[in-house]
Order: C-alpha cells, then structure tokens, then sequence
C-alpha cells in the first residue's frame, strides 16, 4: 500500500475556547479520495483550510509526503503548489473582472510554471475539463453554474496538484449538473491520479465519490472506514442517523418513518462523548469520550456501545 499522501495525527484547532477540529486523525493515501461528511459546523471547512496551509494546527502533528508541514512563507507557497482547491460556490470563488485566460493563468505565473508554454497549458486545461474552444477573453459571467465550476477545476489543477480539496463542490448546482461535475472530477483523478479530500454535508454524493469515508461531529471523527463498508453497515448511531436521512429508490426506503430522529442539541460533559447530547442511544458510559477504536476491516468507530475488533489500538493517529 501507497504511503500516506497527507497525515493528521491528533490534530487539534481551536479557536479561543472553541475546539473547531478536536483531536482528528487520518490519512489520504495517492490517487484516493477520503470523503469527510457531517452537518454545518461540524469542523469539515476547518480541516480544509489546515491541509492547504491556511491555518496552523493548536496540537497534533500534520504530514504532506512524509514531512511536517512547513512554517515558512517559502514551504508553504511550495505546498500549496502541491495541494489545490475547488470551492463550493462558483458563482462566488471566481473573480467576475478576470477573463478566462486570466483565472487559468493566475495559478501558473504563481508557481512559475507560465514560461515555456503558459498560454498553451491554459487551453489543455480548458480541453480537459469540457470547455474546449472556449473565448479566453470571456469573463465568468459568461457561463452557467456548471461552467463556472469546470474554470474553478481547470485553475485547481494548473499547477499540477497531488492533491485537491473539493469543499461541497456540487451543492450550489443543480442535481443534472451535478452529476457531470463528479464525473468529470472521477475522470481527471484516473487521468492524473489525484487524491482528493471530498467534503461534503450529503453522505449520498460521498457515498458515489469516495474511497474511505470519515463521519464528523463536533470537529471529531464519530466513524471511519471503506465507504461501502460504512454504507452497509454504519456502526456509529451518527452514522446510521445520517444515512436513514438518504432518499431510496424503493418507496419503502422513502417512507419518512423509518429516519432516525436525533435529539435536540444539548450540552454535552466536555469529557464525554461529543454527541451524547443529541444520541437516542446516549447511556450513563458516554459521560466519558469513547477512543476511535479499530472494529476490524479497517474500520474505526467512536462509540462505547461498539465492540472493539481483535486488533483493537483505541488509535492515536491514523490508521497504517
């Protein structure tokens, strides 16, 4: 198995009392994608902004390739040649004054990459994500939802990432577009084999994107493992609340009586875990904070009422 591209190891990041991300480990290997899923709040955008350098960590140690994150201006213009974005919104992410060839180019005269083919690199890029003949001098509000995000791909990946952070990149589409958004995302990560850390409040999409998925609550990981796995059988009362909440093709599986109603939110014990105040199975263990233990298959899951698997860690950092 590849080493690990990126590596969080009891990352924390607070933000005066609040603890955004609360002692979050995992790792995203080359040419897979970790899909993070949990409600508005819960820390995803955080983490985000900490893999690409725009936020140092509280505690805890972050990895890209096997090294520390840098602290210098210089390491971290060199990341982040390394590590690119798509955001949520397109109709806010790019610059309406820039021309199409400006957005595209702006990331390769960064990086230094514009002499020695910069104007022909903007169109390959154009090509590969669907927009080919495009008007270089035309501006983005030239362009559909859908077309604005393929500019926002075509400048993530100018600078030849290893990896690109995809914060809800399809959510302000519509579900039509967002179908050949994610395909295209799936067809450029086989072509280029990028890693992706796929963010997202819809478990549906990462469920369709994703590798190995990480449910978050609270800035902490609830669940961890191989999306199909987690999909079939979710350990974590979180997990299993998140995924009732999916529309079914089958009427049966549409029917509003089988979701899992959560509690409203209430205070949790700061040394408990983080969703016993919204648990509908919170007993009297969870006044004390469950380890991310290892239940086997490469599943991690923090809940007292989960049985740990034979090789059992209560993990510190992410998984090997």
């Amino acid at each position: 198995m590849a080493e690990p591209l990126v590596e969080f190891a009891d990352v924390t990041k607070r933000f005066g009392h609040v603890r955004a991300v609360d002692g979050m480990s995992f790792a995203i290997r080359p040419g897979r994608t970790l899909g993070m899923v949990g409600e508005s709040g819960c820390g995803k955008s955080t983490v985000a902004r900490l893999v690409l350098g725009l936020e140092h960590a509280t505690a805890g140690t972050l990895r890209f390739g096997g090294r520390p994150y840098p602290e210098s201006d210089r390491g971290l213009r060199e990341l982040r040649g390394q590590v690119a974005m798509v955001f949520q919104d397109p109709y806010e992410s790019l610059d309406p004054r820039l021309s199409l060839r400006e957005i595209v180019a702006e990331p390769l005269k960064a990086h230094g990459m514009w002499r020695g083919g910069g104007p022909g690199r903007v169109r390959e890029l154009l090509d590969a994500v669907g927009l080919p003949g495009a008007d270089l001098g035309s501006r983005p509000g030239d362009y559909s939802g859908g077309g604005r995000q393929r500019i926002g791909i075509a400048r993530a990946l100018a600078s030849r990432p290893r990896l690109v952070v995809c914060d809800e990149p399809t959510s302000a589409l519509d579900v039509s577009i967002q179908a050949q958004i994610i395909n295209l995302l799936l067809r450029l990560q086989a072509e280029h084999g990028l890693a992706y850390l796929f963010i997202s409040h819809d478990l549906d999409v990462v469920r369709r994107v994703s590798d190995d998925v990480a449910v978050v609550y609270a800035g902490a990981i609830m669940e961890e493992g191989p999306t199909a796995a987690v999909s079939a059988d979710p350990q974590h009362p979180y997990t299993r609340a998140l995924l009732s909440a999916v529309a079914g093709l089958s009427p049966d599986q549409r029917r509003l009586d089988r979701r899992i109603k959560l509690g409203e939110e209430r205070a949790a014990a700061p040394e408990g875990c983080p969703f016993a105040g919204r648990c509908p199975a919170v007993h009297d263990a969870c006044s004390a904070r469950p380890p991310l233990r290892d239940v086997g298959g490469g599943r991690r899951v923090a809940c007292h009422l989960v049985t740990p698997g034979p090789a059992d860690t209560a993990q510190e950092g992410p998984p090997t």
